[in-house]
């Protein structure tokens, strides 16, 4: 646990902190933490990486500031915790809406951040291809969307305890306040992208039911110079289904 002197008070911060190198800051999407949790070892092991991986405020069953209510409050939050901890040459990944927290926080343009990677992000406008509402589904339906098999992650809900219920609830409504809305758009995001200037990747599962992969191609093709890669036989969650693509990937575009 950190705490953090920021704009909205201190803030207690979980903060898993693993490996050595150069700085990743590795940011969970409403899936929760524990959906990058084994992935933030993985990348620790690789290529001398010191990977922090925080569980966002109110997820987890965490406590949440009233006043960090807000992507762009997780946003200024995160970079807080660069500054102090004194990181340099940080590269911020993120996926699901932790893309759409790393986009945010690498348009803030802070000196201490040298690279992004967007893994199946969310948060752009693109008409036509919008992020699928699953406000009314239920769990085996959410995770049909989400993998492109989705057979090796499956759990019962009935198998689930009370505490386990009670985290599942507070992710939601943590997602729901960070987000604003089933949307998970902001209007002025594709617009504002287009004044970054650090090198970016973007990588998508090409099964993505979540959001597909035109709403990928449309989010490099707003930041200038960035990458863009398909991942074959993945869903929205690439980093627990098809880590190792993913891994490839990114040591693949930041030895280039």
């Amino acid at each position: 646990m950190t705490t953090l002197t920021t704009d909205f008070g201190p803030v207690e911060l979980t903060l898993d902190d693993q490996g050595e190198g150069r700085p990743y800051l590795l940011l969970h999407g409403g899936a929760g933490p524990q959906s990058i949790s084994v992935f933030a070892h993985q990348l620790a092991a690789s290529d001398h990486r010191r990977v922090l991986s925080p569980t966002h405020p109110g997820f987890g069953g965490t406590p949440r500031p009233d006043r960090l209510s807000s992507v762009a409050d997780l946003a200024s939050l995160y970079a807080t915790l660069l500054e102090t901890l004194e990181l340099d040459d940080v590269m911020v990944s993120g996926n699901s809406v932790g893309g759409w927290i790393a986009a945010e926080l690498a348009l803030r343009a802070s000196p201490r951040v040298s690279g992004l990677v967007l893994i199946d992000a969310v948060g752009l406008e693109v008409d036509g291809h919008g992020v699928a509402d699953i406000s009314g589904l239920s769990l085996p339906e959410i995770q049909a969307l989400s993998f492109h098999d989705p057979s090796p992650f499956r759990i019962d809900p009935s198998q689930l305890s009370d505490a386990q219920k009670a985290v599942a609830a507070s992710n939601a409504a943590s997602l729901a306040v960070y987000t604003g809305s089933p949307a998970m758009a902001d209007p002025t995001l594709g617009e504002r992208l287009g004044a970054l200037e650090i090198p970016t990747l973007v990588l998508w599962g090409d099964s993505d039911g979540i959001v597909d992969s035109t709403y990928g191609r449309a989010y490099a093709a707003a930041i200038r110079g960035a990458q863009f890669e398909i991942l074959p036989a993945t869903g929205h969650l690439p980093q627990l289904e098809s880590p190792d693509l993913v891994l490839r990937a990114i040591s693949t575009w930041s030895s280039q």
